[in-house]
This record gives C-alpha cells, sequence and structure tokens, in this order.
C-alpha cells in the first residue's frame, strides 16, 4: 500500500508538469509592462542573450512571451523640452533592437499584425509611454507617440503632471496639492487616447484621477503594472471598488512582480537594511537631488541585501487569485515590471522562470482557459478592443 500511494504521488507530479508546460507552451502569454529598455541605453545589446537583469529577446521567447509591451520611460526631471525626445529616443533604441532580432520579434502597428505575427511563432513587440509627463502638455506630440506605435499611455508616473496628479502626490502631498484628478487638459488627453486607440493606463495615477478617467473612457482601460491593495496596502496598489470599476469597464488588472508590491513585510525588511546602510543611503541622495532618481539608485545598490527578504512566489498568485474571485477571471493579467524593479518573489528569478506562475495556477484548480485568459487572454481582449 505504502509503495502504490508513492506511485500515485510520483504519477500525479508527472502529469502536473506535463499539464503546466503544455498550457503555458499554448497559451498566448502577454507581459504588460518591462523596461528593459533602460539597459539598452546603457550598452547592452538586448538582441542577444546577456547576464544582466531580468530579460532580452532570447529569455524572453524561452520565457514563452508572445507579447511583450516594452516602457518608455523617463524620470519627472526630464520635464518639458526633454521628455518627449527622451521617448523618441527609446523608441527608436527598440526599433533597432527589433531590427536585429526580425527572426525573433517584430513590431505590431494593429490587432491584424499581432495575429499575423502569433501565426508566425514571432514575439508581438509593443510600446507603452510610462508617464503623461512625455507628452510635455501637447496633443500634437500624444498623436506623434501613437503614429510611432504608442499602445497604451500611463497618465502619470509618480510625478504629477500639469493636467494629472499621481498616487504618490496624491499620498503624500495631499492637500497642498492645488488640484487633483484630471483638469480640462487632462480630460482632453482621455478622449483622444480613446479616439486613436491608444489603451488608457491607471497605473501610477492617484485615486481622484482613476475616477475621473474611469468615468468618461469608452474604451476598456488597462492598469499595466500594479497590484492589489486589501493583500499589501501602499499607494501604487488598486482597492477593491477600483477592482470593480476596471471590471465594470471590461478592463485589466495586470499584476505587478515587484517584492514590495506583492507583500507588506518586504517593505519592512528594506527599511531596517537601510537604517543598516544610513550612510550610503545618506550619500547618494546628497549627491542626487532628485527625489526619485535617488530612491533607483539606493534601490540598486542595496538590491543584493534585499535578496534575503523575498516573498514565495504564493505571494504573486495571491493577488492574481484575490482579484480573480473578487470580480472573476476576465479582469486579471500580469504586467512584470521586469528590469524596472529591484527585488522578484522566489522562483522568479527573471523572465526564463514565467512558467511557474502557469504552475501555481493549476495546483490552485484553475481550469486550463482561466489560466489562458490570465496569462494574455484578458490583454489580447483589451487591444483588440482599442486598437483600430
Amino acid at each position: 500500500m505504502k509503495y502504490f500511494a508513492l506511485f500515485v504521488l510520483i504519477c500525479s507530479v508527472t502529469l502536473l508538469g506535463a499539464d503546466y508546460k503544455k498550457i503555458h507552451r499554448e497559451a498566448i502569454v502577454v507581459d504588460t509592462h518591462n523596461d528593459v529598455l533602460l539597459r539598452a541605453l546603457n550598452g547592452e545589446e538586448l538582441s542577444k542573450r546577456t547576464t544582466q537583469g531580468h530579460s532580452d529577446i532570447i529569455r524572453l521567447r524561452e520565457g514563452g512571451v508572445d507579447v511583450q509591451i516594452f516602457s518608455i520611460w523617463c524620470g519627472g526631471d526630464y520635464g518639458n523640452g526633454r521628455a518627449f525626445h527622451r521617448a523618441v529616443q527609446m523608441i527608436d533604441t527598440l526599433n533597432a533592437i527589433v531590427e536585429r532580432s526580425a527572426d525573433k520579434a517584430v513590431f505590431a502597428r494593429n490587432f491584424k499584425d499581432m495575429q499575423t505575427i502569433l501565426k508566425q511563432k514571432k514575439m508581438v513587440v509593443l510600446i507603452g509611454v510610462e508617464g503623461g509627463h512625455m507628452i510635455e502638455d501637447s496633443l500634437a506630440f500624444l498623436d506623434s507617440l501613437a503614429k510611432r506605435g504608442m499602445n497604451y499611455l500611463t497618465l502619470t508616473w509618480n510625478n504629477s503632471t500639469s493636467w494629472a496628479t499621481s498616487a504618490a502626490d496624491e499620498t503624500e502631498k495631499g492637500d497642498s496639492l492645488s488640484f487633483k484628478g484630471l483638469t480640462e487638459f487632462g480630460k482632453k488627453v482621455v478622449h483622444r487616447l480613446n479616439e486613436l486607440g491608444v489603451m488608457v493606463d491607471l497605473s501610477h495615477v492617484g485615486e481622484r484621477t482613476f475616477w475621473d478617467a474611469i468615468s468618461i473612457v469608452n474604451k476598456p482601460v488597462i492598469v499595466s503594472h500594479s497590484s492589489v491593495y486589501a493583500l499589501c496596502p501602499g499607494r501604487r496598489n488598486v482597492k477593491d471598488d477600483q477592482i470593480k470599476a476596471v471590471a465594470k469597464n471590461k478592463g485589466v488588472i495586470c499584476v505587478n512582480f515587484y517584492s514590495g508590491f506583492i507583500d507588506s513585510s518586504f517593505s519592512t525588511h528594506v527599511k531596517e537594511i537601510r537604517n543598516k546602510f544610513m550612510p550610503v543611503v545618506d550619500s547618494i541622495k546628497k549627491a542626487n537631488p532628485d527625489f526619485w532618481k535617488g530612491e533607483m539608485l539606493i534601490d540598486s545598490v542595496l538590491a543584493p541585501f534585499y535578496a534575503e527578504a523575498r516573498p514565495p512566489l504564493s505571494k504573486l498568485i495571491d493577488h492574481i487569485d484575490y482579484i480573480a474571485k473578487l470580480v472573476g477571471t476576465d479582469y486579471v493579467g500580469i504586467g512584470s515590471d521586469f528590469d524596472g524593479i529591484e527585488s522578484l518573489p522566489l522562483e522568479l528569478d527573471d523572465v526564463t522562470f514565467l512558467p511557474n506562475i502557469t504552475k501555481e495556477l493549476v495546483k490552485r484548480g484553475y481550469k486550463e482557459k482561466d489560466i489562458k485568459k490570465i496569462l494574455g487572454g484578458n490583454v489580447m481582449r483589451v487591444l483588440k478592443a482599442n486598437m483600430k
């Protein structure tokens, strides 16, 4: 009897392995946020296998990614006169990488292009512009980025614009802000995105901006890289009423993989590590007057010490599970934030570990059709609803 039980256990583990690998291979896997272009700007050749960071074109394919939305980003310190140029520079960089990877990855201009590229067994390349400051208060610049292939615009990054307030500012500055939410020009931006077939991205935005935007959109929105507030309270995560509003809008919330957004205890550990290395932290802050640039540099320097605080992969799956149970499996996806974060959960060291998410969803009893929705089907639906 003992040997029979062992045999059954071995068989069940073998079947689980075969099942999740098959499901992951057959699914259209869509990641809605990847910051790897920042490494390209520092001289790395991403068309080849690299040993740094979380991803490159080769590893993306090994992880089973079929559609990748690459982030076009700059900090708020760029401001008017520089931010739009930075966006163009990053798009040109991405174009060059794709040209050198033509046998593996192809730009898509519309949903029909996407279907053709997927049939060719190549990776679809799309563009997400992270931060409304990159249009420099200009609808003409917005139109220009759309012509260059922008598939979503994140209305704010951590910094607010003159027309939309961010989660960071609404939380930290509160009543000292001159306004909250969308101005009239901000509403014009949202309407113009809908007209152009560009998804409105509500990651990073303040709650007032969120509600102003979702009340006027006429197409499904995307929350490209945010997790669940109820499980990990923080300004970047979405609350239950926001999750329900996105579901009512037929949009999709793509869970962020960052340890600090999925596990509250991680932030406590980070504070302890920063206190231990306070002289380093203080020197970086002194040398970098821009707050966010300083914070990112501090995190990159201390990243090796953060490793001991990495949460288990189950914490990430809890966020997917929470959204699915609250509003259904039609409204949740994945937005990794690979190469834009310094800490990932265990069993998710880089993009090649993505099949482990599928494995965990199988273990939790999700049906194959629902797993495929979560891995990318839901984002594909939102892309189709927005694209011209």
